[in-house]
């Protein structure tokens, strides 16, 4: 299995409609969700918003969702997935935008541009070398005071690590996800340089 470093687009055009592919990595399906929404709004004049993803829930199973958003049933949705399946990625997704050019394209037409889009996307990935392995990602969650949060976050930025924080009241919550043997190495400096300055919530 692989996933992705970071995002990639890609483009395709036919008969005047315009399919803009936005191939993203996601830690959680709220987070994809988010992300399209924010699609929405940045592309208003756009007909379709067209997705599919693919995640590994919490037995390790793979999980599919596609949405063909009004389009033909299984024109795009799930052309889409099979993209994402033929390079066997997961933890991440695909939302294809279409900007309808006047001319319809029928069913295998539209299979054709759904497709050749995320495949440009997918393209655009491995040109830029985003494509990597995947390795099973885990959660830590630390709960620090306001005066070390900038010493604390410094150092889960300096090794590479996703963090959220989550504002309580007179302290913060880091949420932090990344590979086993990293979040083993954060803990073992935190304790060295940082013992007494955060609390362990969740590991």
């Amino acid at each position: 299995m692989k996933t992705l470093e970071s995002s990639a687009k890609g483009e395709f055009e036919a008969k005047g409609s315009r399919f803009l592919c936005f191939l993203l990595l996601f830690a959680s399906v709220q987070e994809f969700h988010a992300f399209l929404e924010n699609l929405k709004l940045a592309h208003q004049k756009a007909v379709h918003f067209v997705y599919a993803y693919r995640e590994i829930n919490e037995l390790g199973q793979i999980v599919e969702r596609s949405s063909d958003d009004g389009e033909p049933k299984g024109s795009s949705g799930v052309p889409v997935l099979n993209v994402l399946r033929g390079e066997e990625l997961v933890s991440c997704g695909a939302i294809v935008v279409r900007y309808f050019g006047g001319t319809l394209l029928g069913v295998g037409g539209l299979v054709r541009a759904y497709t050749k889009a995320t495949q440009e996307a997918l393209k655009s990935a491995k040109d830029a070398a985003l494509i990597r392995p995947y390795v099973k990602l885990e959660s830590l969650s630390l709960c620090v005071a306001y005066s070390h949060l900038n010493a604390l976050q410094y150092q889960i930025n300096a090794m590479g690590l996703a963090c959220e924080k989550e504002f309580l009241n007179d302290k913060v919550a880091l949420h932090i996800r990344g590979e086993k043997h990293q979040l083993d190495a954060l803990l073992k400096h935190l304790n060295e340089h940082f013992n007494g300055c955060f609390e362990v919530l969740a590991k």
